[in-house]
């Protein structure tokens, strides 16, 4: 049976935090939708369109995955509504640190009553990568510092170019 998830983030940007958690959904699923969040309530480093190219530099040309099991969208819904449009019944979420969980328990548990059929599965990335965030690869970046540990070649190069 084929199985697919959403990822759902806002990817501002990505980071190997986010990468672990894509590499590991795809040992438990066939089709990994990484849905970029475009809601109007965050305050976005990048747009839509420059963030879902960042994630196909970062996956395709960076990291040579395939492109044959992974889709790359946006999205103003409902997860759940992702979840029915892409027929998954899986929403994958990474976790970084126990002070995450709240969060995420609440969250998939909205999820779960709004639709009953889908499961929410937390990843965690590898040690090296768990405190890794968005937020502060933008804030160390923005004061100069280096961020090669942090994500890739493709991403370093769109972050450069917004803080230049």
């Amino acid at each position: 049976m084929k199985k697919t998830a959403i990822y759902p983030g806002t990817f501002d940007p990505i980071t190997y935090g986010h990468i672990d958690v894509i590499k590991k959904g795809l040992k438990i699923v066939n089709t990994l939708v990484v849905a970029i969040s475009d809601v109007s309530n965050k305050d976005y480093l990048f747009n839509e369109e420059e963030r879902i190219e960042i994630i196909k530099k970062a996956l395709f040309k960076d990291l040579k995955f395939s492109k044959k099991n992974i889709k790359i969208i946006s999205f103003k819904s409902l997860t759940t509504d992702l979840c029915k449009k892409y027929n998954a019944n899986i929403i994958l979420r990474g976790l970084r640190a126990v002070s995450d969980f709240e969060y995420e328990f609440q969250l998939a548990g909205m999820n779960r009553k709004l639709n009953n059929k889908i499961e929410t599965i937390f990843l965690m990335s590898d040690v090296e990568n768990q405190i890794i965030s968005s937020k502060f690869v933008k804030e160390i970046i923005s004061l100069g510092g280096d961020i090669k540990k942090f994500t890739t070649k493709s991403t370093i190069k769109s972050l450069k170019q917004k803080y230049d």
